[in-house]
């Protein structure tokens, strides 16, 4: 962590605070395309398009490259999903960073960097509904340039949320990830955020069985 500084946002992070954002979001999209396919309701869509194809043209060929059709339509569509968004953030709370975070109450924006280079973000923010948590803080946005992850950057741009959280008087952190984000779940869980609710994105998640997951952090000293 020597080589690393974490500070608060400057106007001058904008546009490479957006790029890391938006490629550490959309390099899930493969997982998630994988985890669809290894889901047994897509092996029994699979099969049955493939039977019919087959039943309708006699040609293995030609149901063969039904299929291949359809599993490349597949990716298109999950991939868009993930670039929805990525774009839905850019347009949102991304498109005025210090309006959405370093203006509002008990909010901030962080950037980790080396050399004068941005590498890594973090967010705390009020959650959306801060009814469903009680008196605490959401984690949001954290991402990290491949070069450098597992240098225990994460780590220190998380315990800077808590931290964060900590001085201002809440009791907890939450965050949301999705199931197919396995290094996040890594690194939150052996820091002892525990998780505490599992979410259907939509109705077509769920039948694919892929979840959100909510994750909770009790901060220490607090009642």
């Amino acid at each position: 962590m020597g080589e690393y500084h974490i500070r608060t946002y400057e106007d001058r992070d904008y546009e490479a605070v957006r790029t890391i954002f938006s490629q550490g979001i959309r390099e899930h999209a493969p997982a998630a395309c994988w985890h669809v396919l290894r889901c047994p309701q897509t092996h029994l869509v699979l099969l049955a398009i493939f039977l019919v194809a087959y039943l309708i043209s006699a040609s293995l060929l030609f149901a063969c490259g039904v299929l291949a059709a359809l599993l490349a339509l597949g990716w298109v569509q999950m991939k868009g999903l993930w670039v929805e968004y990525v774009d839905t953030a850019l347009a949102t709370d991304m498109k005025d960073i210090r309006s959405s975070y370093l203006e509002a109450k008990d909010s901030c924006f962080w950037v980790a960097t080396s050399r004068d280079e941005v590498v890594g973000t973090v967010a705390a923010v009020q959650p959306e509904n801060p009814s469903q948590w009680g008196k605490a803080l959401e984690l949001k946005r954290m991402s990290v340039a491949k070069p450098h992850r597992g240098r225990g950057l994460s780590k220190a741009l998380t315990r800077t949320v808590i931290h964060f959280a900590q001085e201002r008087g809440y009791e907890e952190v939450v965050l949301g990830t999705s199931m197919v984000q396995y290094a996040a779940q890594r690194l939150y869980e052996g820091m002892g955020f525990r998780k505490v609710r599992v979410l259907n994105p939509s109705c077509l998640a769920k039948l694919l069985q892929f979840y959100v997951y909510l994750y909770r952090y009790k901060i220490a000293g607090s009642r």
